[in-house]
């Protein structure tokens, strides 16, 4: 598969704090990552320098080009972004809010065209938001606004798709909509990175991101049993991890439960296929 996303970051910093040191990772089109990790862990800051939202030492490229080097308009053609806690103006109409999201593909000052409004239409559908166009955003709800948001990103319909704890709000049967909608953007060839906290979600992704003390402790398939390690590791093994249906389920565990690690398990790092 073609990378889409290549980082080598020495260091990201935050207010002259070092949050991220020596990441690595390669991502590829088609293709949905999932980041997770304790709280604190850096998974937010490593999805904002891939967004190219923070100033890194290092490099980080873009389907095959150094992300600095990447007009402005064309990059937000190219990769679009949902990030935490997003916010626009409680008085725009919903279609207007989503309709931004056409913004990297319009002229200065000139209006939508019909493959605007036909992009705007399909994101709000896939949304399940299109009933709600003619409403301001501030009279919804926090699951609707949000999905409302995912769906200006969506209107992009760009080649890679950044989302940071998408699923906020998202009642369960949204959140199954939302995972199918990933399963049909990745089957399409978009490469799709979410920051997520949902880890039942997380483990049904083509890859896990592992991040403990703002760096990578393992990138693999959930498949892996060497994955499933690291995630236990990373919780101070507080949850429980067992198969369903051929499908990989995370259940938490208090202390007292919690099993003690096996002597043969360490740190791990690395990408396995």
């Amino acid at each position: 598969m073609k990378i889409a996303i290549n980082t080598d970051l020495q260091a990201v910093a935050l207010q002259e704090q070092i949050i991220l040191t020596d990441i690595e990772l390669a991502l590829t089109q088609g293709s949905w990552t999932a980041i997770v990790g304790p709280n604190g862990a850096g998974k937010s800051t490593l999805l904002r320098a891939i967004a190219g939202l923070l100033p890194v030492q290092g490099r980080i490229d873009l389907l095959g080009r150094d992300l600095t080097q990447w007009p402005a308009k064309e990059r937000a053609r190219t990769m679009a972004w949902l990030g935490q806690n997003e916010t626009s103006s409680n008085e725009l109409r919903v279609y207007e809010v989503v309709m931004l999201g056409r913004l990297p593909h319009q002229a200065w000052l000139a209006p939508p065209s019909h493959a605007d409004h036909a992009a705007v239409a399909l994101a709000m559908q896939q949304t399940q938001s299109w009933d709600w166009r003619d409403r301001p955003l501030g009279q919804l709800s926090g699951g609707e606004r949000q999905r409302v948001l995912l769906a200006r990103a969506l209107a992009v319909q760009a080649r890679v798709l950044l989302m940071d704890e998408p699923l906020a709000h998202l009642d369960p049967p949204h959140q199954a909509d939302w995972l199918e909608l990933v399963r049909e953007l990745s089957a399409a060839g978009v490469a799709v990175v979410s920051v997520l906290h949902e880890l039942n979600m997380a483990l049904q992704a083509d890859t896990l991101v592992i991040m403990q003390g703002g760096q990578v402790s393992w990138h693999g398939a959930p498949k892996l049993v060497q994955t499933r390690a690291a995630l236990q590791a990373v919780f101070d093994h507080r949850l429980h991890l067992v198969e369903v249906q051929g499908q990989w389920l995370s259940l938490p565990c208090p202390p007292a439960a919690a099993p003690a690690p096996a002597s043969n398990v360490r740190p791990l790092k690395g990408q396995q296929d």
